[in-house]
């Protein structure tokens, strides 16, 4: 089983018949209800899954300069992710019912800190049920373990406003968001509407086919080497550092390794009035 970006339910499903070790992480979330996801999942979710709240858990504090969902320190993170149990060796399998943004931000983050066996279920819960898989309500106890073994280096690159701003112009960046909020045409969740200058467009949405799960590796190779340049010279944008992410695991299921996340993405650009932007 690929453990590395993206699980067939079929596939968990055997390792759950199995009883094999697993960390199964629900990340279902709605961003003009945060709430929401918490409200789902108690409803019903996967057996096993925790509950990882996009604010609470794969977010650090807000300052207004920083971005809506700014990443915490890897040290801050990799205790968190002990608490679910996650452990070197063992594979966690990330899911969300909304398109998979926010697994793909949990798995982002995972890979970020070192775990090397973290993927997002394909299709996610929609998925699950329709391979024969149940829910349950019954909530999984807390691991008091201790933070997980952070890499020396995050595996997964980075890189701040102040690298865009000097590379302005050169660098490609491509943004996530859907089409309207790119050109600038609305803007439902930042103060500002358009996107950085000289950026391109893909919204994450596109890697999916009519059933909800990822397009096959070939057409998302073929959807990304359009955009010319050099995988490793790619940096991945959006609204607050979260659909990026989608993009990023679609790049990495087709073999396009290295490209790297702006956390702060638009919401932190567009806070300081004296970066330019672009519209249309």
């Amino acid at each position: 089983m690929d453990v590395r970006t993206l699980v067939d339910a079929t596939h968990l499903l055997e390792l759950h018949a199995r009883g094999e070790p697993c960390v199964v992480l629900d990340c279902g979330f709605d961003l003009v209800d945060p709430q929401a996801g918490a409200h789902a999942y108690a409803q019903g979710h996967l057996p096993g899954a925790h509950y990882v709240h996009l604010d609470r858990d794969l977010s650090a504090a807000k300052t207004g300069r920083n971005g809506r969902h700014p990443l915490p320190a890897r040290e801050v993170f990799a205790q968190t992710a002990a608490r679910w149990g996650v452990r070197p060796g063992v594979p966690v399998v990330c899911y969300d019912d909304q398109g998979s943004p926010y697994a793909a931000r949990a798995w982002w983050m995972l890979r970020w800190i070192g775990v090397e066996t973290a993927a997002v279920l394909d299709g996610g819960r929609a998925a699950w049920l329709a391979a024969g898989g149940g829910l349950t309500t019954a909530m999984p106890a807390q691991v008091d373990a201790p933070p997980y073994p952070l890499s020396a280096r995050p595996a997964m690159p980075a890189v701040d406003v102040q690298y865009l701003l000097d590379g302005l112009g050169r660098q490609l960046v491509i943004d996530a968001r859907a089409a309207e909020r790119f050109r600038g045409d609305v803007e439902p969740l930042d103060p500002v509407a358009g996107h950085i200058p000289g950026a391109r467009h893909r919204f994450f949405k596109d890697n999916l086919g009519a059933d909800g799960r990822f397009l096959p590796p070939a057409a998302l190779r073929t959807a990304f080497a359009s955009f010319g340049g050099d995988t490793a010279n790619i940096v991945h944008q959006c609204g607050s550092g979260v659909t990026a992410c989608h993009n990023l695991l679609a790049m990495e299921h087709a073999g396009l390794v290295g490209s790297a996340l702006y956390p702060g993405s638009w919401s932190e650009w567009c806070a300081d009035p004296s970066r330019p932007v672009a519209r249309g």
